[in-house]
């Protein structure tokens, strides 16, 4: 279906949209009464993480979804 630069390169993009996409509703959170004072860094850093993690999952699911439906045409 594609080409291995071709899905390089979809992935990356994928993966890239999809951790914007849990970035912006992590931090539409409000976890500000969560946070302690003098540790907004560290929380930063914490929701970036989650949203690598989180995004990158997510990715990942339509990515395969995506390959297995193009795998189907070798069903029958």
């Amino acid at each position: 279906m594609f080409s291995i630069g071709q899905w390089a390169l979809i992935s990356i993009f994928s993966h890239f949209l999809f951790i914007y996409f849990t970035w912006r509703v992590i931090v539409s959170i409000n976890i500000d009464s969560i946070i302690r004072k003098g540790r907004v860094t560290e929380a930063r850093i914490l929701m970036f993480f989650v949203a690598v993690v989180i995004g990158a999952g997510v990715s990942r699911f339509f990515l395969d979804i995506l390959q297995w439906s193009g795998d189907l045409v070798y069903l029958f």
